[in-house]
């Protein structure tokens, strides 16, 4: 019983930290990465779907995108989404093809995605302790179902919260080489 609790915080915390990665890979830092487009999405054919899904994400150089759509009649929309995204991309048509030119990036740009960063790390850890609080239920439940003791409850308890302290140290560490990441020029 106490294994299941165990093994579903440790799955809910990976699961956590899995999606806090995937959110800070679309954060820019100075070098060009396609995953910096995952998170736009292009009208297309009265659907909106995610860029990767439409066209070819291409980065021939550090400081430049190239974008393919798929379909040659979409590039309008295409260069529409890119240009709305919050990303601060300039994107130019080139037949058929787009490139995306990449901004070096500013001090105050920096400052912000450190701040947003943050606040995915603190959204992660939110996971995490409601991850925590379904757990310590879960050792309440079997607790007064009579299925663990009381002393095996405490030891239980007190093993979720040393989980839960390592993982938070984990999405610090995560968020803290971020940020260094970031702030290198």
């Amino acid at each position: 019983m106490l294994n299941e609790v165990i093994t579903e915080l440790e799955q809910a915390i990976e699961k956590a930290q899995a999606a806090l990665k995937r959110e800070l890979a679309k954060l820019r830092t100075g070098r060009a990465h396609a995953g910096m487009l995952d998170g736009v999405r292009v009208e297309y054919y009265g659907q909106v779907t995610p860029l990767p899904q439409m066209a070819t994400v291409a980065v021939p150089e550090p400081r430049l995108l190239t974008v393919k759509p798929w379909d040659k009649d979409q590039i309008k929309n295409v260069e529409r989404a890119l240009r709305e995204s919050d990303l601060g991309l300039n994107p130019q048509v080139d037949g058929q093809l787009i490139r995306v030119p990449i901004p070096p990036l500013t001090e105050d740009r920096r400052r912000d995605l450190v701040k947003i960063a943050k606040k995915n790390a603190e959204e992660c850890k939110v996971g995490i302790r409601k991850a925590r609080h379904d757990a310590l239920d879960m050792i309440g439940e079997l607790k007064s179902d009579g299925a663990m003791s009381e002393d095996e409850a405490d030891r239980a308890k007190k093993k979720v919260e040393e989980i839960v302290s390592a993982a938070g140290q984990g999405v610090d560490g995560i968020v803290h080489t971020k940020e260094k990441e970031i702030l290198a020029l």
